[in-house]
């Protein structure tokens, strides 16, 4: 996918990680997204390398299912730190 794909994928993973996570976070609603936007590169770059992890598909330049679990699963991963460390 296009880095343009990968924001736009986090925007929508850091919406779901609070979705699945609610609550008071520091930093807002802003620092959830752009945590949702780390999370899809983190995501991303860690499902190249572990096989049980759906990959994205790399002909395509829009994300697909497996894209869209990672990213959010990182998501979800690094709001959670974020809260622990933070909160």
């Amino acid at each position: 996918m296009t880095w343009i794909a990968w924001i736009l994928l986090g925007l929508a993973a850091g919406a779901l990680a609070k979705f699945i996570m609610p609550g008071k976070d520091p930093g807002g609603l802003i620092v959830t997204m752009l945590i949702g936007i780390a999370g899809s590169f983190a995501g991303g770059f860690v499902s190249k390398w572990l096989p049980f992890l759906p990959d994205h598909n790399p002909g395509s330049g829009l994300p697909d299912s497996g894209s869209i679990i990672t990213a959010t699963i990182g998501a979800v991963l690094l709001l959670s730190i974020y809260r622990k460390v933070f909160g």
